[in-house]
Order: structure tokens, then sequence, then C-alpha cells
């Protein structure tokens, strides 16, 4: 296994990767992102995210990205988007490799902590995050805004 830094090149299989997860969490309909609009978002003009992969025989078989996001109560912190490790891969250290970047990263950065969501029914998940301490909290609700609403 090879752990590295995502390039643009990288970005048809990590949308495959984003596909995948959408799939396993019952709404694949909610990607709605375009390629185009990935790869801007990660190399145009102003980068907004980064991501590690890491890849097997020249294939990705996982990726964490993440972005930075500020607090007010705990300033920059760091908060990761996805880690996605494609299914046949699961349970062999891909996604442990990926999170010990993340938590490196992290560090050397300054960053004042890391955030992420996971699903209440993603038992797998939430013990992977279990044996990091986790603190998992209960109570907060996500909102959003489609980018319909938001044009109208």
């Amino acid at each position: 296994m090879n752990l590295r830094v995502a390039v643009k090149e990288d970005c048809p299989r990590l949308l495959d990767l984003v596909h995948e997860l959408a799939l396993f969490e019952k709404a694949p309909e909610e990607v709605t992102v375009t390629l185009d609009e990935f790869e801007e978002a990660g190399f145009g003009n102003k980068p907004v995210w980064k991501a590690f992969v890491v890849e097997s025989d020249g294939v990705i078989v996982g990726f964490a990205l993440y972005y930075i996001r500020y607090s007010t109560w705990k300033g920059c912190r760091m908060y990761l988007e996805d880690l996605i490790v494609t299914e046949s891969w699961r349970g062999k250290g891909v996604g442990k490799l990926l999170f010990d970047r993340l938590i490196q990263e992290a560090r050397e950065l300054g960053f004042n902590g890391m955030t992420w969501q996971v699903l209440d029914w993603n038992e797998p998940a939430i013990n992977f995050y279990k044996k990091y301490e986790a603190a998992i909290d209960a109570g907060w609700l996500n909102a959003s805004l489609s980018k319909q609403q938001i044009l109208s």
C-alpha cells in the first residue's frame, strides 16, 4: 500500500469512491457534484480541499478528504469530509493509515482539533472512531440549503 497526497488526475477515481459511499449510505441521488466542479474545488485557483489517497498496485483503494473549518469557539480545525475505503479493502488497515495521516497533518498545521460526521447506524465506522477515543456527540441536527434553494 502506498499513501500519498491526491493529485488532480486522481479525481475521477475519487468520485467513483464517493458514488460507492453514497450507495452504501443509501443516498446515491444526493451526489450532484460534477467532475469539473470537484477538480476545480481541489486543484483550481482557490483550492478548498486536500486529500490523501492509499493505492495498491496503482489503484486507489481509499481516500480521506478534508478542509479547514473555523470555529468561533475553538479556532481553526480540520474538517474530515470523507474517509472512504472501497468495500473489498475494508478491515485491511487502509482506514487507519489514512486517519493516522490526518492526525499527523492536523498536528503539523497546528489545528485546534478535527471534526467530522458519522451516521448513527454506521456501527463499523463508529467502532473505528471509538478506537481513537473520539467524542461522538448526540443532540446536533444537520441543516442545509440546496443549490436550488440558494438560487431561488
